[in-house]
């Protein structure tokens, strides 16, 4: 689980509910069922709008990746050399139970095709293909966090109004005018929380989650390639160490550019 989100999620609300309790608010007037029901469904109702109804699905079910981490890439590097070992020692033929019961599909296609028998160059240009669509798709999910970002503080404003028209048409009981307005203005609060502790670190995060994904694969396709080429295994964990940078094992497309300048 990553601990961050959590943190963030609990220090966000927390700075939001704690301020407001400081400044003497009674807690009670930022529950606003109406309000969430306007913000929440106007912004996700128009992110829906926005984009193919599998996209949007796809962003929902995306959610997990904010509260799961990345696999350790060293461990993926020592998965790697010990196929590039078992060839080296048995052929590139021994691999074909690892491609037939491999739970990674990356992973599966690219000892698939070094199996196969083709050559090293058509195995990095097809698995990058692969990996620049999956990308593409992945990207959907966090466009579609950031577009309801972009709205949520509308739909808010929105909200706010049609509090406010609701308080004019009252105006002549005026001892509920003040409690009426600060009511109105919750949705504003909510449209505010909404696009900038939700939908816009949940677009940051799947991001990196994509990034962190990307580093693996590329680890994947040279890793492979290099078996193919009949490479030796410590070269390649060497040379598949360099995509790790700095950080352990958790490497970032980040890192992996840096890393070729």
């Amino acid at each position: 689980m990553d601990i961050a989100t959590i943190i963030g999620l609990v220090m966000g609300f927390g700075a939001i509910v704690g301020g407001a309790a400081l400044e003497g608010l009674h807690l009670t007037a930022l529950l606003q069922p109406t309000a969430a029901l306007i913000v929440l469904g106007g912004t996700f109702g128009a992110a829906f709008v926005s984009f193919p109804l599998e996209v949007a699905i796809g962003a929902v079910k995306d959610v997990k990746k904010l509260l799961s981490t990345s696999p350790k890439n060293d461990d993926l590097i020592t998965e790697i050399c010990g196929y590039a070992a078992k060839a080296r020692k048995n052929g590139i033929i021994a691999l074909e139970q690892d491609a037939q019961t491999h739970k990674d599909r990356f992973m599966k296609k690219a000892i698939s095709l070094s199996v196969d028998g083709v050559e090293p160059k058509d195995i990095r240009e097809l698995m990058e293909i692969d990996l620049a669509a999956s990308e593409e798709h992945a990207k959907m999910s966090a466009e579609f966090f950031e577009a309801a970002g972009g709205y949520a503080p509308t739909i808010g404003i929105i909200g706010a109004v049609l509090g406010l028209i609701h308080v004019m048409s009252n105006l002549e009981d005026t001892s509920k005018l003040g409690a009426g307005i600060a009511v109105a203005f919750v949705a504003t609060i909510y449209g505010l929380v909404t696009a900038n502790i939700i939908c816009l670190p949940a677009a940051t995060k799947i991001k990196l989650r994509i990034k962190d994904d990307s580093v693996r694969k590329e680890i994947i396709i040279a890793g492979i390639v290099a078996i193919q080429n009949g490479e030796n295994p410590r070269f390649i964990e060497e040379r598949l160490k360099s995509y790790l940078g700095g950080h352990g094992g958790k490497g970032s497309a980040a890192d992996e550019e840096g890393g070729k300048r």
